[in-house]
């Protein structure tokens, strides 16, 4: 069984660009990490609501940035250990420069992978 993380970044508008050319620098560092099997970034751009879900519609773009830009950084390991030790790689090398860029504090939820 397979371990993951979903983590959730709330990025300053203003540093979005810079986020996003940061987490495309650390996509081929993190993928080198031992145990990893995936890793994902997805920038939220839609919105979905129940008149949209029941006709079958696609889901709204979003045209305004509130208070945020939302990332989703999705990726999975082999097991808890091999993610702990990916976890202080990240934090030695690129967590101070990824920090800069957040609003608040980042959303981490982990677990095992039912399927």
């Amino acid at each position: 069984m397979s371990f993951t993380e979903i983590c959730i970044y709330q990025v300053k508008p203003q540093k979005a660009q810079e986020f996003e050319v940061l987490m495309q620098e650390a996509k081929s560092f993190l993928e080198k990490q031992k145990g990893v099997l995936t890793v994902s970034l997805i920038k939220r751009g839609y919105l979905i609501d129940m008149p949209q879900i029941k006709e079958g519609l696609p889901p709204h773009e979003i045209t305004k940035i509130v208070k945020s830009v939302k990332y989703m950084l999705y990726w999975e390991f082999d097991t808890k250990e091999s993610y702990g030790l990916a976890q202080k790689n990240l934090y030695d090398s690129y967590w101070k420069s990824i920090d800069k860029c957040l609003l608040v504090p980042h959303d981490k939820y982990l677990g095992e992978r039912i399927f």
